[in-house]
């Protein structure tokens, strides 16, 4: 590169955190940058200039980055590589740039070694094969766990680890979480092609344990993974067929448990209990929305660029001021919730940024049909609000009997021993519960 004659970069973003940060990287690096907040700007800055390069944002407020460049490759201007940039990019939008003609697509947060990287190989004629990182693998269509708290980052961790095995997985948490979602993400990204996958919801899986368990005995062929929802939920029967399923089959089925945190509470007493070693040999627990806040702005930015391409709405931005409210809620539905959240303000007429008027109203609306009739807990399945609502109801008559059991036993008209039973499997402990008060 001729230091008398920079070769000229041209930045598409309407985060002006994001463009200027980049543009002061590629800068040091010795090259011209040009900025330009919008698709009009840009249009006007690419004419003027000619660049060598565009990295260009997928979601912009007046017109999106995909638009832009299917109209820049119909027009009558010297043709210059251009990158895609998005946070979180669903690999639909990877696939549809790379076909209209981008030559890389990279997702925020972009590391430094990351975009000189790009930028070298992009501005040398290099085109990357892969659209994006997500799309190297089995199923692309499902969402990679997003967050950069120290919980995600620790997860992310496990995650890889796991990817690399064929050990049993339980996954934790509470309903809403990404539970499910996330046991197919690991499924698809095990280890070569990932084969057939199962799923089963224990309390009504007995008749698809006692298939797979014939499919065994017959040397059929057997599903590379078995996912097993509500984990809390397995039946004495279910147990037996599951546990002579794995004595069967070996490592050939590989199994992913979804459960609850207080898992381990609700089995011990349990036949189920004796497979649930079996099952954990990785645990992987995911965290409530409320636990890791700092995630919210990547997670609504993530869903709000998912959902207009997956669902066919009109993007609308998420400015700052908005993401810090979102943050403040405490997500009772957690991923869940705010997906429906996320796709409510999609729903609204027009392309305008989101305010913090109309947020702040519909988090209202749902807090108050969260004390009334119409609560959150309509956002879930029947088994999950079944459960929440039964969690919450009991608390809040134990609060009243100041955590004694008995009393609560009494004011529920429940046998003693079968409520010791609920509130151990609902996690719910008396003497935290006296100690709240």
């Amino acid at each position: 590169m001729s230091a008398s004659i920079p070769q000229s970069i041209l930045i598409v973003d309407d985060e002006p955190d994001i463009r200027e940060l980049i543009g002061e990287i590629l800068e040091d690096e010795g090259y011209r940058v040009l900025l330009a907040a919008n698709a009009a700007e840009a249009r006007q800055r690419r004419r003027q200039h000619g660049p060598d390069l565009v990295l260009l944002d997928v979601w912009m407020p007046d017109c999106d980055g995909i638009s832009l460049l299917r109209e820049w490759s119909e027009d009558d201007l010297p043709h210059c590589p251009v990158v895609m940039i998005s946070g979180h990019a669903s690999v639909e939008a990877a696939v549809e740039a790379t076909r209209i003609g981008a030559c890389d697509f990279i997702e925020k947060p972009v590391t430094m070694a990351r975009l000189l990287n790009t930028v070298r190989k992009s501005l040398a004629g290099e085109r990357d094969p892969a659209p994006a990182a997500g799309a190297r693998h089995a199923d692309t269509s499902i969402p990679e766990p997003i967050g950069r708290s120290e919980t995600m980052l620790r997860l992310r961790e496990q995650l890889e680890q796991a990817t690399q095995s064929r050990a049993n997985v339980l996954i934790r948490g509470e309903p809403g979480s990404g539970r499910s979602t996330l046991a197919r993400w690991l499924h698809a990204r095990s280890g070569g092609a990932p084969g057939e996958l199962v799923e089963l919801v224990a309390g009504h899986a007995e008749q698809g344990l006692a298939s797979l368990n014939q499919r065994v005995t017959d040397g059929m062929a057997i599903p590379a993974t078995l996912v097993v929802d509500s984990l809390e939920c397995l039946t004495d029967e279910e147990s037996r067929q599951l546990s002579g399923l794995l004595m069967l089959a070996g490592r050939a089925i590989r199994v992913f448990s979804i459960a609850p945190a207080h898992i381990e509470q609700i089995v011990e007493d349990r036949p189920s209990g004796q497979v649930f070693h079996r099952l954990a040999e990785i645990q992987l627990d995911l965290p409530a929305l409320r636990e890791r806040r700092e995630d919210i702005p990547d997670l609504i930015r993530a869903v709000a660029e998912q959902l207009p391409v997956r669902e066919s709405l009109t993007y609308r931005a998420f400015p700052v001021a908005v993401q810090n409210l979102m943050r403040q809620h405490d997500w009772p539905g957690n991923l869940r919730e705010l997906t429906n959240i996320v796709r409510a303000l999609l729903h609204e007429a027009g392309d305008s940024e989101v305010g913090t008027d109309e947020v702040a109203a519909l988090l209202e609306r749902h807090h108050e049909a969260a004390s009334t009739t119409h609560s959150a807990l309509f956002e879930l399945p029947l088994r999950e609000a079944r459960e929440a609502f039964e969690r919450q109801y009991l608390i809040a008559r134990l609060k009243r009997c100041r955590g004694s059991v008995g009393q609560l036993a009494e004011a529920v008209e429940m046998e003693r021993t079968h409520l010791y039973r609920k509130l151990r499997q609902l996690g719910i402990d008396p003497r935290q519960v006296a100690e709240g008060e």
